[in-house]
């Protein structure tokens, strides 16, 4: 039970950030592609929105301890992956090393509590 509330921590913290990040970056006037390219960034900010809840809500549901947490949990950690795997690439093209860097920390954070949670057996 402990591992699930450190790794509803971790969710609800990537989740929270993902969302703020974005909101940040939308009132600084920090996403050219509004103008440049307004459907890809809309459908990127989409599947980023969508992964951002999902986590939210997963770790609220394990803390919770619904018997439905856990599935979705591992359902927005696939999601998390993806975008942390597809994500750095603009950061490492416009070198924005930093951005890159904390996509790794944030990759590797991710697989580790994902495979704790496969491996768990108290669910």
């Amino acid at each position: 039970m402990r591992a699930n509330r450190w790794a509803a921590g971790y969710v609800i913290l990537v989740g929270v950030s993902m969302l703020s990040m974005w909101l940040l970056f939308y009132l600084g006037n920090s996403i050219p592609e509004l103008e440049t390219e307004p459907m890809r960034i809309l459908m990127h900010l989409l599947a980023e929105g969508l992964t951002a809840i999902c986590l939210i809500t997963s770790g609220v549901g394990l803390l919770a301890g619904r018997h439905w947490g856990r599935g979705l949990y591992l359902f927005s950690m696939g999601m998390l992956i993806y975008t942390l795997v597809q994500s750095p690439g603009y950061f490492i093209q416009t070198g924005d090393n930093a951005f890159a860097a904390m996509f790794a920390v944030l990759l590797f954070g991710a697989l580790v509590f994902s495979l704790r949670m496969l491996r768990a057996t108290d669910t």
